[in-house]
């Protein structure tokens, strides 16, 4: 009787626990499945807010004359406040105590501990600074315009993987200045003023001289050019000595002076706008950059004629651009004349007719197909 009682409690037992597992499994088979605005998720943890990248920090050290000295320094400052501008880089200007190579390597240096590793450096003076500081600050890039590193002797040049060297081809710059002018103003007594008798400066003359002969032999026009009328300063900062040679030039006759000279042209514009005030019709021709701006008058007149330009903005602007690209074209010397519109004059020309802009430009053509060549040397027999 014990016996059939404790098994039929065991039967009972083990019938109540599969009743207890079949529920269970009956619940979780049949619970309704959770509708979307039911499922909760947490956010994932927000990723950090990315830092703006570094602007790149680009330097610049003047040459002989101020940042706003019409001309080189300006030209190729005014490069770099483009970029600036457009939120780029960063940019400074340092201008030395004096214009020696130990006056350079300071501001280099200056700049480097500040902080700017791609320092743009206008002018040929730099040229054996930059051969020290290639290797003194190989993290560095550096621009060096109108020159090449090399040692103080000159018995060796040598530009690294970080430097670029700039030049252009002054002389078909100041080759299409010479025919314009000539062309506006037909006849007349043309003279030239350059600050130092540099390269560069030469080339401005030597191509300005052919390009009065050009148009004299080709285009029917009869300009004077008399060797006492062509002749350097010797400086790029002497306003007053410009202003001196000028008067003298005006004094002789001359009616067109190209000035290639910085500072120095800022002083025959002076002296070319006192004159036109006078009542006189003289006539300046600028350099570098588009000095129109540099010669007006009150009268809303300017006395810049045209200028002779190589692009020194341009210049700049795009090695910076090249620099952010990764295509920093470190080690070489690049060339830019016409047939990379690395040369030219202003596009807008007030004050020089509509024929004559449409005969510069189809001379500008020649040059650039080598139709026209100008040569960079001093060629004889131009003067009278």
């Amino acid at each position: 009787m014990k016996k059939a009682l404790y098994v039929g409690l065991m039967v009972l037992a083990i019938a109540l626990v599969m009743v207890s597992c079949g529920k269970k499994e009956s619940a979780t088979a049949t619970a309704p499945a959770a509708t979307p605005a039911q499922v909760v998720t947490q956010p994932a943890p927000a990723a950090p807010a990315a830092k703006p990248a570094a602007k790149l920090k680009v330097g610049m050290i003047t040459d002989a004359g101020t940042i706003d000295d019409k001309s080189f320094n300006q030209g190729t400052w005014e490069g770099i406040l483009k970029a600036q501008n457009e939120g780029i880089v960063d940019a400074k200007y340092l201008k030395p105590s004096g214009t020696t190579e130990a006056d350079y390597l300071k501001e280099i240096g200056n700049l480097y501990d500040a902080g700017y590793r791609f320092i743009i450096t206008p002018g040929y003076k730099f040229e054996t600074s930059i051969y020290e500081a290639q290797d003194k600050y190989p993290s560095a890039k550096f621009v060096i315009l109108d020159g090449e590193p090399h040692t103080a002797d000159y018995a060796t040049f040598r530009t690294e993987k970080n430097v670029v060297a700039v030049f252009w081809a002054e002389h078909e710059s100041g080759f299409l200045a010479g025919i314009a002018a000539a062309l506006q103003m037909k006849t007349g007594n043309f003279g030239f003023i350059g600050g130092m008798e540099i390269p560069a400066v030469q080339k401005f003359n030597w191509g300005w001289q052919q390009g009065v002969k050009y148009a004299n032999e080709n285009l029917g026009t009869n300009i004077t050019m008399l060797a006492e009328n062509y002749l350097y300063q010797g400086s790029f900062d002497n306003v007053a000595a410009g202003q001196q040679i000028a008067a003298s030039m005006f004094d002789k006759g001359v009616n067109v002076i190209f000035a290639a000279a910085g500072g120095v042209g800022v002083g025959a514009i002076n002296e070319a706008k006192a004159r036109v005030t006078a009542g006189k019709d003289v006539w300046i021709v600028g350099v570098d950059v588009d000095q129109y701006p540099d010669g007006m008058l009150p009268t809303g007149k300017s006395v810049i004629l045209t200028s002779a330009m190589k692009y020194l903005d341009r210049a700049s602007y795009d090695m910076i651009k090249h620099e952010l690209a990764g295509t920093f074209p470190g080690g070489q010397k690049l060339n830019l004349d016409a047939t990379n519109d690395g040369i030219g004059i202003p596009v807008q020309n007030p004050n020089l007719s509509a024929d004559v802009m449409a005969k510069v430009q189809e001379l500008y053509g020649k040059l650039k197909n080598g139709e026209v060549k100008v040569a960079d040397t001093q060629l004889p027999g131009l003067f009278k």
